[in-house]
């Protein structure tokens, strides 16, 4: 089976061509960042308006790296929600053109089971995709949550955060230290020369059972701190303070997935969504894994961050199960999983 993914859900056009809901074909996806970087984050009609701009060159251009024709799709998978309402309406509009002039089957995809999904691409860095059931940490700029995967598409939420994302808290923090869009990304390579305990920020929700997330405090920490201060961070003083806003989420993220893999008996863990690009992280997380001995499994960092790979094969085990969307098939902005 050879599935046409297509992803709009924020501000990445994304096309891809998979075979067998493991065999990348090809995997293209046109960025919007320098766009949105002048704002400091991302508008939601700018980006509604480049997704139409470049939505057809990113599909054509996906299937010619693929070597594929139309003749070859066997069906399309696109997001259908969470996301911006303008930018997933444009993916998903296209997606239904499409079946309908190809006389293929279309299904619509959450956007947090194509992360969900991305462990089980072919790549020769990764190991076997891990069994089910397994425990999967979703950590995105939208969404930080422990869910337990108990089956293709049979996802039981367990933990989640109460208010901010952790990739959220990245960004605005990121903001406030006047490192531009997106804040995540210098965050990380500031981290990398910087002592992590040298400014003391708080852990929230440390209770010994708990394993649900909040990261506004933390955001309220930094923003204290900076307000009385005299100058702005620079220099290794800034190094030091993106390394410790840096460890204080990672320590939080680690903590609470160790404690669900412990309650719920697993020993299997999927580290999914933009975050977990994150070279600490993926570090923090490796070390973890080493101590307790259960077994980590992390996409590459492409296919981490918003891809349509991702949806490709989530889309194929749908479709494979012979499930189909309607033409009449309409997003879901605040989609759960």
């Amino acid at each position: 089976m050879i599935v046409l993914g297509i992803e709009t859900s924020c501000d990445e056009t994304a096309a891809a061509v998979v075979e067998n809901g493991r065999r990348v074909r090809s995997d293209v996806v046109a960025s919007q960042v320098l766009v949105h970087a002048e704002f400091g984050g991302v508008v939601p009609e700018v980006a509604s308006r480049q997704h139409i701009a470049t939505i057809v060159p990113v599909i054509r251009h996906a299937l010619a790296e693929a070597g594929a024709t139309w003749d070859d799709i066997d069906g399309v998978a696109v997001t259908s929600g969470p996301g911006l309402v303008g930018a997933l309406l444009v993916g998903v509009e296209t997606a239904k053109a499409l079946g309908y002039a190809l006389d293929r089957p279309v299904i619509g995809v959450n956007h947090l089971a194509g992360h969900l999904a991305a462990v089980y691409l072919e790549d020769p860095a990764l190991p076997a995709p891990p069994p089910y059931p397994h425990l999967a940490l979703l950590v995105s700029g939208g969404h930080t949550a422990l869910i337990r995967v108990e089956g293709s598409g049979r996802n039981v939420l367990i933990g989640a955060t109460r208010d901010d994302a952790a990739g959220e808290a990245f960004d605005k923090v990121g903001k406030m230290l006047g490192l531009g869009y997106p804040g995540g990304v210098q965050i990380d390579r500031l981290a990398a020369t910087g002592n992590r305990d040298a400014v003391s920020l708080p852990r929230a929700l440390p209770g010994r059972e708990d394993i649900d997330f909040s990261f506004s405090g933390l955001k309220t920490a930094v923003s204290t701190l900076l307000a009385r201060r005299t100058a702005a961070p620079a220099g290794s003083d800034l190094a030091d303070l993106a390394a410790s806003v840096q460890a204080a989420i990672v320590d939080v993220l680690v903590r609470k997935s160790r404690r669900a893999l412990l309650r719920e008996g697993f020993h299997d863990l999927v580290v999914c969504g933009g975050v977990a690009a994150n070279r600490g992280l993926r570090a923090a997380m490796a070390a973890a894994a080493a101590e307790d001995g259960f077994s980590l499994y992390i996409p590459p960092p492409k296919r981490c961050t918003d891809n349509a790979a991702m949806i490709a094969v989530a889309g194929t085990h749908l479709l494979a199960r012979g499930e189909r969307s309607p033409l009449d098939l309409a997003v879901d902005p605040g989609l759960p999983l």
